[in-house]
Protein backbone atom coordinates (compact mmCIF):
# COMPACT_ATOMS: atom_id res chain seq x y z
CA UNK A 1 0.00 0.00 0.00
CA UNK A 2 2.77 2.83 0.80
CA UNK A 3 4.74 1.60 -2.82
CA UNK A 4 0.93 2.13 -4.48
CA UNK A 5 1.17 5.85 -2.71
CA UNK A 6 4.17 6.61 -3.26
CA UNK A 7 3.94 4.97 -7.00
CA UNK A 8 0.30 7.67 -6.88
CA UNK A 9 2.09 11.04 -5.74
CA UNK A 10 5.10 10.41 -8.06
CA UNK A 11 2.58 9.82 -10.92
CA UNK A 12 0.69 13.20 -9.88
CA UNK A 13 3.40 15.51 -8.52
CA UNK A 14 4.00 17.61 -11.43
CA UNK A 15 0.10 18.31 -12.28
CA UNK A 16 -0.12 19.70 -8.72
CA UNK A 17 3.19 21.59 -8.80
CA UNK A 18 1.47 23.55 -11.73
CA UNK A 19 -1.99 23.71 -10.59
CA UNK A 20 -0.71 25.43 -7.36
CA UNK A 21 2.14 27.86 -9.52
CA UNK A 22 -0.81 29.08 -11.82
CA UNK A 23 -2.90 29.27 -8.70
CA UNK A 24 -0.63 31.25 -6.31
CA UNK A 25 -0.08 33.68 -9.73
CA UNK A 26 -4.00 34.29 -9.71
CA UNK A 27 -3.82 34.73 -6.19
CA UNK A 28 -1.07 37.01 -5.92
CA UNK A 29 -2.69 38.84 -8.95
CA UNK A 30 -5.88 39.22 -6.68
CA UNK A 31 -3.71 40.33 -3.88
CA UNK A 32 -2.09 43.01 -5.92
CA UNK A 33 -5.31 44.20 -7.37
CA UNK A 34 -6.93 44.45 -3.91
CA UNK A 35 -4.46 46.36 -2.34
CA UNK A 36 -4.43 48.73 -5.28
CA UNK A 37 -8.30 49.02 -4.61
CA UNK A 38 -7.32 50.05 -0.95
CA UNK A 39 -5.04 52.61 -1.41
CA UNK A 40 -7.41 53.87 -4.31
CA UNK A 41 -9.99 53.93 -1.56
CA UNK A 42 -7.21 56.00 0.28
CA UNK A 43 -6.66 58.79 -1.78
CA UNK A 44 -9.91 59.12 -2.95
CA UNK A 45 -10.65 60.64 0.92
CA UNK A 46 -9.03 63.70 -0.29
CA UNK A 47 -9.54 66.08 -3.31
CA UNK A 48 -5.89 66.43 -4.17
CA UNK A 49 -5.21 62.54 -4.73
CA UNK A 50 -8.91 62.04 -5.78
CA UNK A 51 -8.17 61.82 -9.48
CA UNK A 52 -5.15 60.05 -8.82
CA UNK A 53 -6.66 57.68 -6.67
CA UNK A 54 -9.65 56.33 -9.07
CA UNK A 55 -6.73 56.06 -11.69
CA UNK A 56 -5.25 53.29 -9.35
CA UNK A 57 -8.13 51.80 -8.34
CA UNK A 58 -9.49 51.28 -11.91
CA UNK A 59 -6.03 49.31 -12.71
CA UNK A 60 -6.36 46.90 -9.33
CA UNK A 61 -9.90 46.41 -11.45
CA UNK A 62 -8.19 45.78 -14.87
CA UNK A 63 -5.62 43.70 -13.49
CA UNK A 64 -8.39 41.49 -11.70
CA UNK A 65 -10.62 41.52 -14.58
CA UNK A 66 -7.63 40.36 -17.09
CA UNK A 67 -6.30 37.76 -14.83
CA UNK A 68 -9.51 36.52 -14.41
CA UNK A 69 -10.54 36.06 -18.02
CA UNK A 70 -7.01 34.81 -18.71
CA UNK A 71 -7.06 31.64 -16.06
CA UNK A 72 -10.44 30.42 -16.62
CA UNK A 73 -9.78 30.62 -20.11
CA UNK A 74 -13.72 31.95 -21.21
CA UNK A 75 -12.95 34.10 -23.70
CA UNK A 76 -9.59 34.88 -26.65
CA UNK A 77 -7.34 37.73 -26.66
CA UNK A 78 -9.36 39.47 -29.58
CA UNK A 79 -12.76 39.84 -27.22
CA UNK A 80 -10.74 40.65 -24.40
CA UNK A 81 -9.30 43.56 -26.21
CA UNK A 82 -12.21 44.81 -28.13
CA UNK A 83 -14.41 44.75 -24.57
CA UNK A 84 -11.39 47.24 -23.36
CA UNK A 85 -11.48 49.50 -26.41
CA UNK A 86 -15.28 49.45 -26.44
CA UNK A 87 -15.63 50.03 -22.48
CA UNK A 88 -12.65 52.61 -22.65
CA UNK A 89 -14.71 54.73 -25.31
CA UNK A 90 -17.67 54.87 -23.32
CA UNK A 91 -16.09 55.29 -20.16
CA UNK A 92 -14.29 58.51 -22.47
CA UNK A 93 -16.93 59.66 -23.83
CA UNK A 94 -19.13 59.92 -20.64
CA UNK A 95 -16.25 61.53 -18.99
CA UNK A 96 -16.04 64.33 -21.45
CA UNK A 97 -19.45 65.03 -22.34
CA UNK A 98 -21.83 64.63 -18.91
CA UNK A 99 -21.70 68.19 -17.12
CA UNK A 100 -20.43 67.91 -12.87
CA UNK A 101 -24.16 68.77 -11.97
CA UNK A 102 -25.21 65.27 -13.88
CA UNK A 103 -22.33 63.10 -12.53
CA UNK A 104 -25.07 61.84 -9.60
CA UNK A 105 -27.32 60.95 -12.51
CA UNK A 106 -24.34 58.96 -13.83
CA UNK A 107 -23.36 57.31 -10.85
CA UNK A 108 -26.76 56.11 -10.41
CA UNK A 109 -26.20 54.62 -13.69
CA UNK A 110 -23.07 53.06 -13.01
CA UNK A 111 -24.54 51.37 -9.70
CA UNK A 112 -27.41 49.77 -11.69
CA UNK A 113 -25.39 48.51 -14.23
CA UNK A 114 -22.96 46.58 -11.78
CA UNK A 115 -26.49 45.40 -9.90
CA UNK A 116 -27.44 43.90 -13.15
CA UNK A 117 -24.17 42.13 -14.23
CA UNK A 118 -24.41 40.56 -10.80
CA UNK A 119 -27.67 39.15 -11.43
CA UNK A 120 -27.20 37.99 -14.87
CA UNK A 121 -24.41 36.11 -13.87
CA UNK A 122 -26.21 34.36 -10.77
CA UNK A 123 -28.87 33.54 -13.08
CA UNK A 124 -26.22 32.43 -15.37
CA UNK A 125 -24.98 30.21 -13.25
CA UNK A 126 -27.67 28.51 -12.04
CA UNK A 127 -28.50 27.65 -15.55
CA UNK A 128 -24.80 26.35 -16.21
CA UNK A 129 -25.90 23.16 -13.76
CA UNK A 130 -27.58 21.52 -15.45
CA UNK A 131 -27.60 18.68 -12.98
CA UNK A 132 -28.93 20.36 -10.18
CA UNK A 133 -27.13 17.73 -7.87
CA UNK A 134 -24.01 19.89 -9.05
CA UNK A 135 -25.45 22.56 -7.14
CA UNK A 136 -24.29 22.97 -3.86
CA UNK A 137 -26.71 24.67 -0.82
CA UNK A 138 -24.27 27.19 -0.06
CA UNK A 139 -23.48 28.38 -4.05
CA UNK A 140 -27.52 28.38 -4.17
CA UNK A 141 -28.10 30.58 -1.25
CA UNK A 142 -25.39 32.99 -2.83
CA UNK A 143 -27.62 32.74 -6.25
CA UNK A 144 -30.68 34.27 -4.70
CA UNK A 145 -28.91 36.66 -2.32
CA UNK A 146 -27.17 38.04 -5.40
CA UNK A 147 -30.18 38.16 -7.48
CA UNK A 148 -32.02 40.15 -4.51
CA UNK A 149 -29.55 42.74 -4.27
CA UNK A 150 -28.70 42.87 -7.94
CA UNK A 151 -32.01 43.82 -8.60
CA UNK A 152 -32.78 46.31 -5.89
CA UNK A 153 -29.50 47.94 -6.91
CA UNK A 154 -30.93 47.70 -10.53
CA UNK A 155 -34.33 49.08 -10.58
CA UNK A 156 -33.69 51.50 -7.60
CA UNK A 157 -30.62 53.17 -9.53
CA UNK A 158 -32.89 53.76 -12.57
CA UNK A 159 -35.45 55.33 -10.30
CA UNK A 160 -33.28 57.30 -8.85
CA UNK A 161 -31.67 58.50 -11.99
CA UNK A 162 -35.47 59.31 -13.12
CA UNK A 163 -35.78 61.40 -10.31
CA UNK A 164 -32.46 63.37 -10.15
CA UNK A 165 -33.40 63.80 -13.96
CA UNK A 166 -36.71 65.31 -13.05
CA UNK A 167 -38.84 62.76 -15.21
CA UNK A 168 -42.57 63.17 -15.21
CA UNK A 169 -44.72 60.46 -15.99
CA UNK A 170 -48.20 61.45 -17.35
CA UNK A 171 -47.91 64.51 -14.93
CA UNK A 172 -46.41 62.90 -11.72
CA UNK A 173 -42.77 64.00 -11.01
CA UNK A 174 -40.99 61.03 -9.98
CA UNK A 175 -38.98 63.65 -8.06
CA UNK A 176 -41.45 64.11 -5.40
CA UNK A 177 -42.02 61.57 -2.49
CA UNK A 178 -44.36 58.83 -4.25
CA UNK A 179 -46.16 56.72 -1.79
CA UNK A 180 -49.27 54.29 -1.35
CA UNK A 181 -50.81 53.36 2.05
CA UNK A 182 -49.22 50.49 3.75
CA UNK A 183 -46.09 50.37 1.80
CA UNK A 184 -43.77 49.73 4.24
CA UNK A 185 -45.44 46.83 5.15
CA UNK A 186 -45.76 45.52 1.67
CA UNK A 187 -42.26 45.46 1.36
CA UNK A 188 -41.42 44.05 4.69
CA UNK A 189 -43.90 41.28 3.57
CA UNK A 190 -42.22 41.15 0.18
CA UNK A 191 -38.90 41.01 2.08
CA UNK A 192 -39.80 38.16 3.89
CA UNK A 193 -41.46 36.22 1.01
CA UNK A 194 -37.72 36.67 -0.64
CA UNK A 195 -36.00 35.22 2.17
CA UNK A 196 -38.49 32.10 2.36
CA UNK A 197 -37.77 31.67 -1.08
CA UNK A 198 -34.46 31.76 -0.87
CA UNK A 199 -33.93 28.98 1.84
CA UNK A 200 -36.18 27.18 -0.91
CA UNK A 201 -34.20 27.32 -3.55
CA UNK A 202 -31.12 26.66 -1.15
CA UNK A 203 -33.09 22.99 -0.02
CA UNK A 204 -34.43 22.62 -3.47
CA UNK A 205 -32.20 23.24 -6.41
CA UNK A 206 -34.97 22.27 -8.94
CA UNK A 207 -37.15 25.20 -8.08
CA UNK A 208 -36.22 27.84 -10.62
CA UNK A 209 -39.78 29.00 -10.60
CA UNK A 210 -39.03 30.24 -7.02
CA UNK A 211 -35.90 32.10 -8.91
CA UNK A 212 -38.11 33.87 -10.58
CA UNK A 213 -40.44 35.46 -8.24
CA UNK A 214 -37.10 36.63 -6.14
CA UNK A 215 -36.14 38.29 -9.53
CA UNK A 216 -39.86 39.85 -9.50
CA UNK A 217 -40.14 40.64 -6.25
CA UNK A 218 -37.10 42.41 -6.12
CA UNK A 219 -37.67 44.62 -9.01
CA UNK A 220 -40.61 45.34 -6.94
CA UNK A 221 -38.78 46.23 -4.25
CA UNK A 222 -36.75 48.85 -6.02
CA UNK A 223 -39.33 50.87 -6.99
CA UNK A 224 -40.92 50.52 -3.54
CA UNK A 225 -37.64 51.26 -1.41
CA UNK A 226 -36.74 54.50 -3.65
CA UNK A 227 -39.57 55.98 -4.47
CA UNK A 228 -41.29 57.45 -1.29
CA UNK A 229 -37.99 59.35 -0.98
CA UNK A 230 -37.40 62.80 -2.18
CA UNK A 231 -34.99 64.74 -4.34
CA UNK A 232 -33.54 65.95 -1.17
CA UNK A 233 -32.47 62.82 0.54
CA UNK A 234 -31.32 61.00 -3.22
CA UNK A 235 -27.91 61.83 -2.13
CA UNK A 236 -27.88 59.43 0.73
CA UNK A 237 -29.79 57.15 -1.56
CA UNK A 238 -27.43 56.85 -4.58
CA UNK A 239 -24.61 55.82 -1.66
CA UNK A 240 -26.40 53.25 -0.64
CA UNK A 241 -27.26 51.95 -4.05
CA UNK A 242 -23.26 51.99 -4.69
CA UNK A 243 -23.36 50.06 -1.33
CA UNK A 244 -25.42 47.83 -2.93
CA UNK A 245 -24.17 47.07 -6.04
CA UNK A 246 -20.46 46.28 -4.33
CA UNK A 247 -22.81 43.56 -1.79
CA UNK A 248 -24.29 42.21 -5.04
CA UNK A 249 -20.63 41.71 -6.16
CA UNK A 250 -19.88 40.32 -3.77
CA UNK A 251 -22.62 37.97 -3.07
CA UNK A 252 -21.46 36.69 -6.82
CA UNK A 253 -17.92 36.15 -5.91
CA UNK A 254 -18.96 33.33 -3.69
CA UNK A 255 -21.12 32.33 -6.64
CA UNK A 256 -18.52 32.07 -8.95
CA UNK A 257 -15.41 31.12 -6.08
CA UNK A 258 -13.43 34.47 -7.28
CA UNK A 259 -11.62 35.68 -4.84
CA UNK A 260 -11.05 39.53 -6.55
CA UNK A 261 -14.83 39.39 -6.92
CA UNK A 262 -15.34 38.61 -3.16
CA UNK A 263 -12.75 41.74 -2.21
CA UNK A 264 -13.20 44.28 -4.25
CA UNK A 265 -17.48 43.60 -3.80
CA UNK A 266 -16.71 43.80 0.42
CA UNK A 267 -14.68 46.89 -0.07
CA UNK A 268 -17.19 48.78 -2.31
CA UNK A 269 -20.15 47.45 -0.26
CA UNK A 270 -18.04 48.71 3.30
CA UNK A 271 -16.89 51.82 1.76
CA UNK A 272 -20.38 52.91 0.70
CA UNK A 273 -21.99 51.86 3.93
CA UNK A 274 -19.31 54.37 5.64
CA UNK A 275 -20.13 57.51 2.91
CA UNK A 276 -23.82 56.60 3.21
CA UNK A 277 -23.42 57.38 6.93
CA UNK A 278 -20.91 60.27 6.80
CA UNK A 279 -23.83 61.59 4.71
CA UNK A 280 -26.33 61.11 7.01
CA UNK A 281 -24.65 62.74 9.71
CA UNK A 282 -23.98 65.92 7.76
CA UNK A 283 -27.52 66.20 7.10
CA UNK A 284 -28.50 65.98 10.83
CA UNK A 285 -30.33 62.66 9.85
CA UNK A 286 -30.42 58.72 10.52
CA UNK A 287 -29.90 56.17 8.11
CA UNK A 288 -33.13 54.78 9.22
CA UNK A 289 -35.27 58.18 9.29
CA UNK A 290 -34.35 58.21 5.56
CA UNK A 291 -34.85 54.43 3.95
CA UNK A 292 -38.58 54.86 5.59
CA UNK A 293 -38.73 58.18 4.28
CA UNK A 294 -42.79 58.10 4.27
CA UNK A 295 -43.83 57.02 7.72
CA UNK A 296 -46.02 60.30 8.90
CA UNK A 297 -46.24 61.51 4.92
CA UNK A 298 -48.88 61.81 3.09
CA UNK A 299 -49.48 60.30 -0.38
CA UNK A 300 -47.97 62.60 -2.79
CA UNK A 301 -49.96 64.15 -5.63
CA UNK A 302 -48.82 65.72 -8.84
CA UNK A 303 -47.75 69.13 -9.37
CA UNK A 304 -46.75 69.19 -5.20
CA UNK A 305 -44.27 68.45 -3.25
CA UNK A 306 -44.47 67.37 0.57
CA UNK A 307 -42.00 68.71 3.04
CA UNK A 308 -41.33 66.05 5.94
CA UNK A 309 -42.76 67.91 8.57
CA UNK A 310 -46.02 68.45 6.59
CA UNK A 311 -45.26 72.11 5.32
CA UNK A 312 -46.30 71.81 1.48
CA UNK A 313 -43.12 73.46 -0.61
CA UNK A 314 -44.64 76.35 -3.32
CA UNK A 315 -43.10 76.18 -6.27
CA UNK A 316 -42.60 79.44 -7.98
CA UNK A 317 -41.13 80.97 -11.15
CA UNK A 318 -37.81 83.45 -11.60
CA UNK A 319 -39.48 86.69 -11.56
CA UNK A 320 -41.63 85.64 -8.46
CA UNK A 321 -38.29 84.68 -6.94
CA UNK A 322 -36.88 87.31 -7.81
CA UNK A 323 -39.60 89.32 -5.49
CA UNK A 324 -39.39 87.32 -2.63
CA UNK A 325 -35.55 87.89 -2.38
CA UNK A 326 -35.90 91.40 -2.42
CA UNK A 327 -38.37 91.35 0.17
CA UNK A 328 -36.54 89.28 2.46
CA UNK A 329 -34.33 89.88 5.61
CA UNK A 330 -32.22 87.18 5.32
CA UNK A 331 -31.53 84.28 2.95
CA UNK A 332 -30.43 80.88 3.31
CA UNK A 333 -28.96 78.64 0.52
CA UNK A 334 -28.90 75.00 1.19
CA UNK A 335 -26.53 73.30 -1.61
CA UNK A 336 -28.26 70.44 -3.29
CA UNK A 337 -26.14 67.29 -4.44
CA UNK A 338 -24.67 67.80 -7.71
CA UNK A 339 -25.24 71.80 -7.70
Amino acid sequence: MDMFALLAQTTTAPAAEAFTLRQFTVEMCYFIAAVLFVFGLKMLSHPRTARRGNCVAALGMLLAVVVTLLDQSIIGFSTIIAGLVVGGLIGAIAARTVPMTGMPEMVGLFNGSGGAASAVVALAEYYRFTDPGMLRGDTALSIGASVLIGMVTLVGSVLAFAKLRGISIRGVRLGNPLMFPGQHAANFVMLAIVVVLIGWVTYDHRAAWAIWIIFVLASILGITLVSPIGGADMPVVISLLNSYSGLAACATGFVLENTGLIISGSLVGASGLILTHIMCKAMDRSLLNVLAGGFGQDIATAGTTQAREGLTVRKMDAEEAAMVLESANSVVIVPGYGM
